[in-house]
């Protein structure tokens, strides 16, 4: 493995931006192609991330400073991506559902799943289940996620589940689900696919659902 490849791959596990960005200029620079980059580099580090979350060993506030630092090397990585057109592994639609204003679980999701090599449409708070529909009309995405907080705005994510049957387009979606109140048994109530408790497992199941883990 290259020594920038290296040096960005353990950056990002110990949250350190600045490295990953000098090193993420230094591959491009060196010639490495950018896919290299994104697939040894910084996905590798963010699947290293969520299993030292998954095994006890990091916690919330460790994930976001890897997820950060990983974000800030892709602020110079994207445009070369998008130039060699290399593809997301999938697209994402996420968003905490109506009613909802807390965004913390939902964008730590978001950077795991942006740091596995999915597409993010983040949505932001307090989405109608209108816009979920609208948004996956639009975008196509395999999944989409819906985030809650509250036992008050859990009722939501059904009313969203509702809206895209009846919009005819669950059918083309996964539907991934969580939050502090939310739990695999309410998942199967309301007719989600996936349920996860946190960002790490978000990214390796719906890895999982696509048969890449």
């Amino acid at each position: 493995m290259n020594d920038s490849i290296k040096k960005i791959h353990a950056s990002i596990i110990s949250g350190d931006q600045k490295t990953v960005t000098e090193q993420v200029q230094a591959a491009l620079t060196a010639g490495i192609d950018p896919s290299t980059i994104l697939n040894e580099g910084m996905i590798a580090a963010m699947a290293e991330v969520g299993q030292l979350f998954e095994c006890g060993e990091y916690y919330v506030p460790e994930m976001l400073i890897a997820a950060r630092a990983m974000k800030a090397g892709l602020v110079l990585l994207r445009p070369k991506l998008a130039a060699a057109n290399v593809q997301a592994v999938g697209k994402v639609v996420i968003g905490t559902v109506q009613g909802d204003l807390h965004d913390i679980g939902k964008n730590l999701v978001a950077m795991m799943l942006e740091g596995a090599g999915f597409e993010v449409i983040d949505l932001g708070t307090d989405v109608p289940s209108s816009k979920f529909v609208e948004a996956v009309k639009t975008h196509q995405p395999q999944f989409i996620g819906l985030s809650a907080l509250l036992t008050t705005t859990m009722p939501n994510m059904k009313t969203t589940v509702d809206a895209l049957r009846d919009a005819g387009v669950r059918a083309a979606v996964k539907v991934v689900i969580g939050g502090a109140p939310v739990t695999e048994r309410y998942a199967r109530e309301i007719g989600a696919d996936i349920y996860s408790p946190d960002g790490a497992s978000a990214a390796r199941r719906a890895k999982e659902a696509l048969g890449l883990a």
